[in-house]
């Protein structure tokens, strides 16, 4: 009877082991694991932790649907939020598709009715702060920083090619200088020819080559990198045209070098680069997202230009206004559309579609937080855990994950004129040089001086004084010679 008992009881205990066994298996299996979890855009109750019921929207890349499965930065900022606060949710897509406006009734729209209703406890998703939603619902810290932008097609802004596209490659400062040098090269090399006695040695006799009108095309041949006379024959006026050959070199390499990236680039200045410029174009339609903050900051502003274009948009309400973003991108890149709205969105955008870019100029800076309840006891905890993951630098890596594409590289190296800054190194050698050829001519007129002064036995400055008088008044002289020679001859 005891051995009866025994055996029992040795049976009983080993079943007992083996169901224990069996169900620690199955809890640790992944598969079972994911079966118990609550199903799609939701992360399974944990025992003992809060469940919240969150809403946002779907918007690449913030949230977006992959394999039946949620995914996207708002989305891995929510896994980060749970893991430092200890809390489970459950996602939900925003029923009306909307942000969050005031209707017509009297109530709000979009993620912030559902707030409003405790539909959901918190909104993670591109939601911008503004001053009407902050009176009637709670904001996080911002956990993206943007502002308002123009998004355009390439081909739809790009002007027509100018008549005088030959002139892009520099600045209208730069050709200016180079103007101004090439004349006070020229007058230089006129002035020095006509100081130096090597490149004459007797004025009342001789002809001087180098009048004006010959240096000006001493000048220009030298520009196209031709030879032409007179060639120069004292040291101070080959001083002045080497120093001009080699600045002429330089800025031929330069000009070729910026022509050949304008031409590879193809980008040109852009016709629309302000909000004043798509005010003042009549090609290119433009709207935003119906119900937005970016709608309704057009509308609140005091600018002129803002004004104008809210009195756009609002007239052609049903043509220009658009539901979605997608359905802005959409029509940006099959018509002559402009899309205003967040500027880090277009940025990915145009990230996305190589023939689409946003415009220069963005403004009324603004943020996207993470919205609550009024009396929720979340919005300090979640504000903190961002401020925690923006020292960290979570956020910085969470924002290149997710927008960091070649197209948005390469939108990056646009073309520009050359301005004078980038070759004030070349106009000052060649100032250098002018001066150095002026002191040359001096010099040189000095010496013959001073030997015509010990001959003359006259003082050395006033010999100076004749010479470079005799010389710069040559042109009078030889007149007055020839009309004496010709009444001779007669």
């Amino acid at each position: 009877m005891d051995k009866g008992l025994h055996f029992v009881f040795c049976v009983v205990t080993t079943l007992l082991l083996l169901r224990e066994s069996c169900q620690t298996g199955e809890k640790n299996d992944p598969k079972m694991l994911a079966a118990s979890e609550s199903g799609f855009g939701s992360r399974g109750s944990e025992e003992g932790l809060p469940t919240l019921t969150v809403t946002t929207i779907l918007e690449d890349p913030y949230v977006m649907v992959r394999s039946a499965e949620l995914e996207g930065y708002c989305i891995d900022l929510l896994k980060a939020l749970a893991a430092m606060l200890h809390f489970s949710y459950k996602v939900k897509v925003v029923g009306d598709g909307q942000y969050g406006a005031v209707s017509s009734n009297g109530n709000w729209t979009g993620m912030i009715g559902e707030i409003l209703r405790r539909e959901a406890d918190i909104a993670v998703a591109p939601l911008t702060v503004t001053s009407a939603r902050e009176e009637v619902v709670s904001f996080t810290t911002p956990f993206l920083q943007t502002g308002i932008g123009i998004l355009l097609r390439k081909d739809t802004v790009s002007q027509d090619v100018s008549f005088f596209h030959f002139l892009a490659p520099f600045s209208k400062e730069t050709w200016t200088g180079l103007l101004f040098a090439y004349v006070l090269t020229c007058f230089c090399l006129f002035l020095v020819a006509r100081l130096s006695p090597c490149e004459w040695n007797e004025p009342k006799n001789e002809e001087n080559h180098f009048t004006f009108l010959n240096s000006l095309w001493f000048g220009a041949g030298a520009l196209a990198l031709q030879g032409v006379t007179p060639r120069p024959k004292a040291f101070s006026v080959r001083v002045i045209a080497a120093v001009w050959w080699l600045f002429t070199i330089a800025l031929l390499a330069a000009y070729i070098a910026n022509f050949t990236a304008l031409l590879t680039s193809g980008t040109e200045q852009l016709p629309i680069q302000t909000f004043e410029d798509l005010v003042k174009q009549r090609k290119v339609e433009f709207g935003t997202l119906d119900g937005s903050s970016t709608f309704y900051f057009f509308k609140n502003s005091k600018n002129p230009i803002h004004q104008m274009i809210y009195e756009y948009m609002d007239k052609r309400r049903d043509h220009v206004l658009v539901k979605t973003y997608q359905e802005a991108v959409q029509r940006v890149m099959e018509s002559n559309y402009a899309f205003i709205g967040e500027s880090i969105s277009q940025d990915l955008a145009a990230a996305r579609h190589c023939n689409l870019m946003r415009a220069p100029e963005v403004i009324g800076a603004r943020g996207f937080g993470i919205a609550t309840t009024h009396a929720s006891l979340w919005t300090k905890k979640l504000s903190i855990a961002v401020l925690k993951l923006r020292e960290s630098g979570d956020l910085d890596y969470l924002r290149n994950k997710w927008w960091e594409t070649s197209c948005l590289q390469k939108s990056r190296d646009r073309w520009s004129p050359l301005q004078p800054q980038a070759l004030g190194g070349l106009f000052l050698t060649l100032a250098i040089g002018l001066a150095l050829g002026v002191i040359a001519a001096v010099v040189e007129l000095s010496n013959r001086s001073r030997h015509a002064a010990g001959h003359a036995k006259k003082s050395c400055c006033s010999v100076f004084t004749e010479e470079m008088c005799t010389r710069l008044r040559i042109k009078e002289n030889t007149r007055q010679s020839q009309e004496t020679s010709g009444r001779a001859n007669a």
